[in-house]
């Protein structure tokens, strides 16, 4: 048998009403050589039996069934299983250009790259309609060749790209070379797994054409888990700063680290309903902040000033 190209690696739970779509823009991939490990999570809806039913007709896919735990441990037992050249993350109520993989692959082989980052949009289940997200790949950041690394890039390096995962295609050689893992959280389960690769990887490569649609009003989205998981995102900065102290590169990017944090956790407390937003601030301005190295750095040390002054406010 051929050695199979990409692994994709699909974490499922309770998606069925869109897990179709998806499936079928993965099977229907123009790069063939491929096998598509789908990881039901416990899933308590119709999905796994959607799950079986491809697997019968197709047999790339393959399905794991785990205890309920996450899209994080579900992508890393994906990611154990895997035996493709490369890895593709990808998630159940998201859908893919039918040439996604292959011309993330061939970016991916002719740059000898460590990942691929290609460009998606958003699409509104609702209204049937599709919106330009530029910021997803920030080309203006990026060096007029490829490959490259962070030492490229003429802004923070952790608001390049996205920490989410399926918007890029990785060498399973410098995942596991570099014990690159998701952490097994609720929510924010990705940052850790993608900046980490961002900050170590020596060559980066971009397909600059939106491949991945990204569905944004599915009604059982992650906002509601966000509520109960609150401290997961304050989790993945201080586990990627370990990361980054480990290898050896906090210093040439602790400045970056330290704005994102900021970025980030503003983010968090705008987007968190009450009473959990109160709990959130109090946590922040009381331990959190100190603790991420934000509280000491006057207003010069903030690419983003609107930020700053956000932050002073609360």
């Amino acid at each position: 048998m051929e050695d199979i190209l990409v692994s994709v690696i699909v974490p499922v739970y309770n998606v069925e009403n869109y897990l179709r779509q998806c499936l079928d823009s993965i099977t229907g991939q123009s790069l063939k050589n491929i096998e598509i490990i789908c990881v039901d999570d416990s899933s308590t809806d119709g999905s796994k039996r959607i799950l079986e039913e491809y697997a019968e007709k197709d047999e790339r896919v393959k399905v794991i069934t785990q205890p309920n735990k996450g899209a994080g441990a579900a992508r890393n037992n994906g990611l154990s299983a895997a035996k493709g050249k490369y890895l593709s993350f990808l998630d159940s109520d998201d859908f893919f250009e039918p040439d996604m993989l292959e011309l993330a692959f061939n970016k991916a082989e002719e740059d000898r790259a460590d990942f691929v980052v290609f460009k998606s949009d958003q699409y509104y289940t609702e209204e049937n309609r599709y919106v330009e997200v530029p910021w997803t790949l920030r080309e203006k950041e990026l060096p007029p060749y490829t490959p490259f690394s962070h030492r490229q890039m003429t802004d923070n390096i952790f608001k390049v790209f996205v920490g989410w995962a399926w918007d890029k295609l990785y060498n399973r050689e410098f995942v596991l070379k570099n014990h690159l893992l998701f952490q097994e959280q609720r929510t924010s389960n990705d940052l850790l797994f993608v900046f980490s690769a961002v900050a170590i990887a020596k060559r980066i490569s971009v397909v600059k054409k939106v491949l991945a649609h990204q569905r944004r009003d599915a009604k059982d989205s992650l906002s509601k888990t966000r509520e109960n998981s609150w401290h997961c995102f304050y989790d993945a900065l201080t586990a990627l700063r370990n990361r980054m102290i480990s290898e050896g590169l906090y210093r040439e990017v602790e400045k970056d680290y330290i704005n994102y944090a900021l970025h980030f956790s503003l983010w968090n407390i705008r987007t968190l309903a009450e009473p959990t937003k109160s709990m959130l601030i109090k946590k922040m301005k009381t331990e959190w902040f100190d603790d991420l190295g934000i509280s000491d750095k006057n207003e010069e040390y903030f690419y983003n000033k609107k930020e700053y002054k956000e932050f002073k406010s609360l």
